[in-house]
């Protein structure tokens, strides 16, 4: 289960701690891709942002960027941001607080970012604390679904294009697992707010 906006009064409550939004006065979106790079999507993605001048934020993990340094280096060139995933996508409330700040140092090695999202956002208070000083967190207002197995891709788009708003975080991934969605919603997302007048931004937050 999960939500695809995220309701205000959980931005509400965290709002001093992680990011789930850019305020904004302009019609713009800040799209994520998480779980990258993987050989067949990433390079995909980038041929689609590139068509429409979009710049998007890639939250990398740190073995995939480690078997797909061309494609990594790819990301950087074209003008993306990028942030840290953790090395292995390990779960924050599964894991031992020390063992999962020393698997997001491992991805440090390779991704240099002050911007770090936990996988399936979750994250323990005290692993939050020892990476706020050195990270800005973030998370997202608008989950995609293109993971979701059961989630139709039309439905996937159709809850995307009801709920985007200007100042969006939005969250997809350059994964296998969510392929199938993801090339049947970006291009009509990018489309149809190309011509609405949005601009589609990196993230660039600094601690």
């Amino acid at each position: 289960m999960y939500l695809v906006s995220t309701p205000r009064i959980v931005k509400k409550i965290l709002r001093s701690d992680f990011v789930w939004e850019v305020k904004t006065n302009e019609k713009a979106l800040w799209l994520t891709f998480d779980d990258g790079p993987e050989p067949t999507v990433t390079p995909w993605v980038l041929a689609e942002l590139k068509k429409y001048n979009a710049k998007a934020t890639f939250f990398c993990l740190g073995k995939n960027v480690e078997s797909n340094p061309e494609i990594f280096q790819n990301i950087l060139n074209d003008g993306h941001s990028v942030g840290n995933h953790t090395y292995n996508h390990m779960k924050g409330w599964h894991s031992h607080t020390g063992a999962y700040i020393r698997d997001i140092e491992k991805c440090s090695e390779l991704v240099k970012t002050s911007l770090f999202r936990p996988p399936y956002g979750k994250i323990k208070p005290s692993q939050f604390r020892r990476l706020k000083k050195n990270y800005q967190v973030v998370m997202w207002s608008l989950l995609s679904g293109d993971f979701d197995i059961k989630l139709e891709k039309e439905k996937c788009l159709d809850m995307v294009l009801k709920n985007t708003k200007a100042g969006n975080i939005i969250v997809f991934h350059d994964s296998l697992k969510a392929k199938e969605k993801l090339i049947f919603v970006l291009p009509e997302l990018l489309k149809y707010y190309s011509e609405q007048g949005f601009s589609f931004l990196p993230l660039n937050m600094q601690r």
